[in-house]
């Protein structure tokens, strides 16, 4: 009888997931970003959340939670109900801290993976001020001024900070890290002069360039971006070894119901086809995604072998 009583119990529990998911969803949906407004991660939940609006029938609201470098919101979502009515919008930089971090405050198991809604790359800009030209003035004028140049990044285990430190690697210089809460108080300090360079996307830094505010040195990228394609890869500037890939994803609490996942996923990847949306995207120097979340997942567990790669050559580490 207890058998069965159990049996019954778990045919209940599936029933009631199952059909949570078929009217999923049925009230607001919270879009975390670990970052502050105006980067690349909020310009992208932004665009997303309105099309997921549009199909799904309720507003998807991205609230920003920047700080810890994606650490607050990150832990903020995990421990959120599994019930797809908070998610989190996310770059490599949930995988990045897991292994970046002496003690990170969540596991990569925390979460399941929804879909990939684009990807893009990361430019070394320096203000249009500042007298580097190339990438190898660049290095000329950190070497001869050690510790003296600042860098700022959108927080500590992002992209941005990776690169930099496998940047000052392989060209043997010393420039000192200013993490910011996001890609939007980095790229005012950079505007403003506080710092002499950034590693910073091309959705974000791309008007500023383009108005000759930022000076674009390279991209970090094994190809030029179409967005700005005068703009030479860093091997091509003379730096080897400084790949550093980015996108941005949709990231739900690990066991929210696979229907919820699958029915998110599909969304995305319908936003991704969107022709209104691949034009914003492209303009911003993005290319659209939309995979599935096997193939998600799968992505996941490389890049966070990928990362623990970089993070142990870059010799980069958060206590």
């Amino acid at each position: 009888m207890r058998a069965l009583a159990w049996l019954f119990m778990a045919c209940a529990m599936a029933w009631q997931a199952t059909a949570a998911a078929q009217t999923y969803p049925n009230r607001p949906v919270r879009v975390v970003v670990g970052f502050a407004p105006g980067g690349g991660v909020d310009i992208s939940a932004r665009l997303l959340a309105s099309k997921l609006s549009e199909y799904l029938g309720q507003q998807f609201v991205v609230e920003n939670k920047p700080g810890a470098g994606t650490n607050i919101a990150a832990v903020e979502v995990a421990k959120s109900a599994p019930d797809g009515y908070t998610l989190f919008m996310n770059s490599p930089a949930v995988v990045i801290n897991t292994a970046l971090y002496a003690k990170p405050p969540y596991a990569l198991r925390d979460f399941t993976g929804v879909s990939i809604f684009a990807e893009t790359t990361n430019l070394l800009v320096v203000p249009a001020s500042f007298e580097a030209k190339s990438v190898q003035e660049l290095v000329r004028i950190a070497k001869a001024k050690p510790g003296a140049l600042n860098y700022a990044s959108a927080g500590q285990g992002t992209t941005q900070h990776l690169a930099a430190e496998l940047f000052k690697l392989r060209s043997g210089t010393s420039i000192v890290h200013v993490p910011y809460k996001g890609s939007g108080p980095s790229m005012s300090a950079l505007l403003a002069g506080e710092v002499q360079l950034s590693f910073i996307n091309p959705v974000a830094a791309g008007g500023h360039v383009k108005a000759g505010k930022l000076r674009a040195l390279a991209v970090t990228d094994s190809r030029r971006t179409e967005l700005m394609p005068e703009v030479p890869t860093m091997k091509e500037a003379g730096v080897d070894g400084v790949e550093v890939s980015l996108w941005y994803a949709l990231l739900a609490p690990a066991a929210t119901p696979r229907e919820t996942v699958d029915k998110l996923a599909a969304a995305v990847a319908r936003a991704a086809r969107d022709p209104g949306t691949r034009e914003v995207l492209r303009k911003q120097g993005a290319d659209p995604v939309g995979n599935t979340p096997d193939q998600f997942n799968t992505y996941l567990r490389e890049e966070q072998a990928r990362w623990s790669e970089v993070v142990r050559v870059s010799g980069a580490k958060v206590e």
